[in-house]
């Protein structure tokens, strides 16, 4: 039989205390999901005037129809989910291997590279000389301009270089003696023991990619090459105008059903949902890991 605890009344009260505040926590970091999907599916016309808070009405899917027949939503979104992936991959096989070489005393002049990359946080070129760069280097209309430039990081690398040197060397020491050499070791005892930092940075690279707009925005102007933000950006714009329209001639509406009608405010809502409910899948699968990379990571060995 399972030993029971006895539970004091000042034990009762502390539990009591404690569910009550965490509950009120997440309720708090839920609403804001909850709330504006509940806009998203009720009626604009009610959204509109903000009398949608707790309970949907008039529920509908105009909205989330209206947007996924955007045209060449499909291939924005191939563009978006195959940078969130391809990026991610790269960012961790620049990152990890790279930052395993830093944590060697053995490094050439490793205290000059690691002050040098970590200059380079530091300091900025502007957007013209950054643009100037990727023209000369091809990258304008390129899809690797969504890879290239975001693959190293030097946050990342400091990341990996302190998690790993907080890792024993005695666990190298055995496959160093059968002659392994730095990319056996690497690959075969100390990748599988980064996976907290690996995660995180994985999280950091994939929200990042995942919801970048401004290279769309700076270096593409080819349809083709467009991420899903910069589409639905271009769909907010249109409901946008398309609301100005209905405004200043109401009789340009006369036909559309209020319940229904695009109005900026609920756009902006869907738009919302459909750009971070890929995160919130996400998310929970590197949680555990996350915790404990950036926190250990963050730490100098």
């Amino acid at each position: 039989m399972k030993k029971q605890k006895n539970l004091t009344a000042g034990n009762v009260i502390f539990n009591i205390i404690n569910y009550t505040i965490f509950g009120l926590f997440t309720i708090i970091c839920i609403f804001p999901f909850y709330y504006i999907l509940i806009n998203t599916i009720s009626d604009n016309k009610l959204v509109s005037m903000g009398r949608i808070m707790f309970v949907p009405q008039g529920i509908h899917f105009e909205n989330y129809i209206s947007a996924f027949r955007i045209k060449n939503l499909p291939n924005a979104a191939f563009i978006s989910l195959s940078r969130t992936v391809l990026g991610t991959v790269l960012v961790i096989i620049a990152s990890s291997f790279p930052g395993y070489t830093l944590s060697k005393k053995e490094f050439w002049h490793r205290s000059f590279w690691y002050r040098f990359i970590v200059a380079t946080m530091y300091f900025n070129a502007g957007i013209i000389p950054v643009y100037v760069t990727y023209k000369n280097l091809g990258l304008i209309n390129n899809y690797l301009v969504y890879l290239l430039p975001s693959m190293v990081s030097p946050f990342n690398l400091v990341l990996c270089k302190t998690y790993i040197e907080s890792i024993p060397q005695s666990l190298e020491e055995s496959a160093e003696i059968d002659g392994a050499g730095y990319f056996i070791r690497f690959t075969r005892i100390i990748f599988p023991l980064i996976k907290p930092i690996v995660a995180t940075i994985a999280v950091f690279s994939a929200v990042g990619h995942w919801n970048a707009f401004m290279d769309t925005v700076l270096y593409t102007s080819k349809t083709k090459l467009f991420t899903l933000q910069y589409i639905l950006y271009l769909y907010l714009n249109e409901a946008t105008a398309l609301a100005e329209v209905i405004k200043s001639d109401p009789a340009a509406g006369a036909n559309i059903d209020p319940a229904t009608m695009l109005t900026p405010t609920a756009v902006r809502y869907t738009i919302t949902m459909i750009t971070v409910l890929p995160v919130l899948f996400v998310y929970p699968f590197f949680q555990k890991y996350f915790i404990k990379g950036i926190m250990l990571g963050a730490v100098k060995g």
